[in-house]
């Protein structure tokens, strides 16, 4: 996938907990721990916007684009 999520850095540099960071965004651990891991397809704004504001960051410091490297058949 292009799109690479750093919410694990940013919890780690605001010292907050995957329990924490649920509670204080109203989101299951087990949903908070599929965007930490990289493995969600989505995420709705107002979803990004509460952990935006639980962190103090903006959306760029935890969504990065990456560009892929086409593969030749």
């Amino acid at each position: 996938m292009a799109i690479n999520i750093n919410l694990d850095v940013m919890m780690a540099m605001r010292k907050k907990s995957l329990t924490e960071l649920a509670n204080e965004v109203d989101i299951t651990l087990a949903n908070l721990s599929i965007l930490k891991n990289n493995k969600a397809k989505a995420i709705r704004f107002s979803t990004l916007e509460a952990i935006c504001k639980a962190l103090d960051c903006q959306p760029g410091d935890i969504l990065q684009y990456i560009e892929e490297e086409e593969t030749e058949n």
